[in-house]
């Protein structure tokens, strides 16, 4: 079973990589009257909090194997569950962008991207996270330099899943 969540996390992940499909109503007057020759966007550029490079901070977290793996595996598909609920609740408020399992069985096995600015708002989002307090999981924090554009991810994702994990 935790298997399976898995799967579905590497296919959410790998979702993720598609292009938001675009259409004529999509794209308003408006935007195109802020974009200057190149495509720029200042007001894309400031609602999602961009610098000059199109960037901002985020904090990454590692989640590597805990040191309480020892569940069952009712217990263990029970954790996933409520692991996968957690993401998707941090990705609906708007603090996680990116998240997904890695597709080996290494001590890593997956990554967040939260969007916050210090690692110690990314602690507390972490703490919410019931594979982390059960030991399942432990998060390693790091600031991390990405494009502000990420944000909009879980946005096209919600346009190219046709299932919801």
């Amino acid at each position: 079973m935790a298997r399976l969540f898995f799967f579905l996390g590497i296919l959410w992940l790998a979702s993720c990589n598609q292009p938001a499909p675009s259409t004529a109503s999509e794209t308003s007057d408006t935007s195109t009257e802020a974009m200057d020759s190149t495509g720029y966007d200042a007001r894309l550029a400031e609602e999602l909090g961009a610098d000059p490079y199109g960037m901002k901070q985020y904090v990454m977290a590692f989640l590597k194997a805990g040191p309480n793996r020892s569940q069952d595996s009712l217990e263990a598909a029970q954790l996933q569950r409520a692991h996968l609920d957690n993401i998707t609740r941090l990705a609906e408020a708007g603090k996680l962008v990116l998240a997904g399992p890695f597709m080996d069985d290494g001590e890593v096995r997956g990554i967040y991207v939260f969007d916050v600015r210090t690692v110690e708002e990314a602690e507390a989002l972490t703490a919410t996270d019931p594979a982390i307090k059960a030991g399942r999981l432990v998060m390693e924090l790091h600031p991390w330099y990405g494009s502000a554009a990420l944000v909009k991810l879980n946005e096209w994702h919600e346009k190219v899943a046709k299932e919801k994990i």
